[in-house]
């Protein structure tokens, strides 16, 4: 009996053995995995600088990992580079573009969002479903009209035509609804209404502090997405001094061969992304929030 009782215990000791191996392993894995991710995400990162330091003689004999000295020198021919771009007019023109472009498209689309989910009307599941359908079509086929109307209109080299176009957003009004759904409970907005709150003063007070995960979410998606837009300013804005950077990045890549300088080219492109990436490291926790509150409905 004693034997037997030995048994089952050694037996379970190394069912126990086996498992945490097995478990050590799978984190073994999944770290080693993720390390490996991380290292590839941050290598082309690495070799943006590294490009950024070379000047345009190294950069055509060839392939280096270890940075060079003339990140300053190449920076300083871009900061004076007037003929072909003005690079420093171009960051401040794409970041007045994309900071309110994201902040009237994740408004607006939050908005949007809140009254379909808050009210109960006819058609409302049509016109949810209409948002969603507009998803399917192109950017580049609306554009067309767009642009044509713009042209008729006189509305060219204007800011604002860059940045009103935002509050029809369907993909963002998709991911607000969703969080809605998942977050807010309408008797919290009943409540509201019976305390005497206008719409305009429920929403603002109540639902979108509610909504500041989804809310850091979706600006920073919209920031990107203006801040990297290229097709629709070159489309529209002529002016030299309005131009947004992706624009004027091409046109000094679009330069001919004897005017091309591939190290003041890579400091551009290096430069242009630290924007993007102080927003990322700004909003990071309350990115992180956003993915997962909606994940789960509570």
């Amino acid at each position: 009996m004693e034997n037997s009782i030995k048994n089952v215990d050694t037996f379970g000791e190394k069912a126990n053995q086996k498992a945490k191996l097995k478990l050590t392993i799978e984190r073994v894995l999944v770290y080693t995995f993720m390390i490996f991710l991380t290292i590839m995400c941050l290598f082309f990162f690495y070799l943006l600088f590294v490009n950024a330091t070379r000047s345009h003689k190294e950069l055509q004999a060839g392939f280096s990992i270890v940075p060079s000295t003339h990140f300053f020198e190449n920076l300083s021919s871009l900061w004076k580079k007037t003929s072909l771009a003005n690079v420093p007019r171009g960051m401040l023109n794409s970041f007045i573009i994309a900071s309110l472009s994201a902040i009237v498209t994740t408004y607006f689309s939050a908005l949007c969002a809140y009254g379909i989910y808050a009210y109960n009307f006819k058609l409302k599941k049509a016109a949810e479903t209409f948002i969603l359908a507009i998803m399917m079509i192109p950017s580049q086929v609306a554009s067309v009209g767009f642009v044509s109307m713009c042209d008729q209109m006189g509305w060219r080299n204007q800011y604002w035509i860059l940045i009103i176009p935002g509050i029809a957003a369907p993909a963002t009004f998709f991911y607000m609804i969703q969080h809605l759904r998942a977050t807010l409970p309408l008797e919290l907005v009943e409540a509201s209404r019976m305390d005497g709150s206008n719409e305009f003063m429920t929403f603002n007070r109540i639902v979108l502090p509610i909504m500041k995960p989804a809310l850091a979410v979706q600006l920073i998606f919209s920031f990107v997405a203006s801040w990297n837009n290229l097709y629709i300013p070159t489309l529209l804005i002529d002016d030299t001094n309005k131009k947004t950077l992706p624009t004027m990045l091409s046109l000094l890549r679009s330069a001919d061969f004897a005017r091309m300088d591939n190290g003041m080219l890579y400091a551009a492109i290096f430069i242009s992304v630290f924007p993007v990436m102080i927003v990322y490291f700004i909003l990071s926790k309350s990115i992180i929030k956003g993915v997962t509150s909606g994940s789960v409905k509570g």
